[in-house]
């Protein structure tokens, strides 16, 4: 069943590593690109207004271009990117997990494809703060 491979966890790791070097490529040719994302995961710094967020699709679009583009950073689990958002153009940065992509699109076309990025496990599992660890730990009850 194709749900046994999309939510497998070496799987997710090939995809991973797919996307890095489909967008480092992109970079490497200073080819501009837009990508499709769930946002689950994703994380802006600062915290957009809460009126921008809830205008947002799970699965949003970030056009890389200009500005934006030359800020692109990549590693090996995290895509992030500075971006304006609503009309007054607020100003944030990204940080989206390589999983979390959804398409890679150039010039109107889509390139790359990604289905993991609908794995609700892998992007709902992120939602969860380092506090929220430390404090579900039995051994940590007593700082609670």
């Amino acid at each position: 069943m194709i749900n046994d491979i999309i939510e497998d966890i070496d799987y997710k790791k090939l995809v991973e590593a797919q996307i890095k070097e489909n967008v480092t490529f992109l970079l490497n040719k200073n080819q501009e690109f837009s990508i499709t994302a769930n946002i689950e995961s994703a994380t802006f710094t600062p915290e957009l207004p809460k009126v921008i967020k809830e205008s947002m699709h799970k699965f949003s679009l970030f056009i890389l271009s200009n500005y934006t583009y030359s800020t692109v950073q990549i590693n090996d689990t995290h895509i992030s990117f500075e971006a304006g958002f609503g009309n007054e153009n607020f100003g944030s940065v990204v940080k989206i997990p390589l999983h979390s992509i959804f398409q890679i699109i150039v010039d109107e076309s889509i390139l790359y494809i990604n289905s993991v990025a609908t794995v609700d496990k892998f992007n709902k599992d992120l939602k969860k703060n380092s506090f929220d660890v430390f404090k579900n730990n039995p051994n940590n009850k007593k700082f609670n």
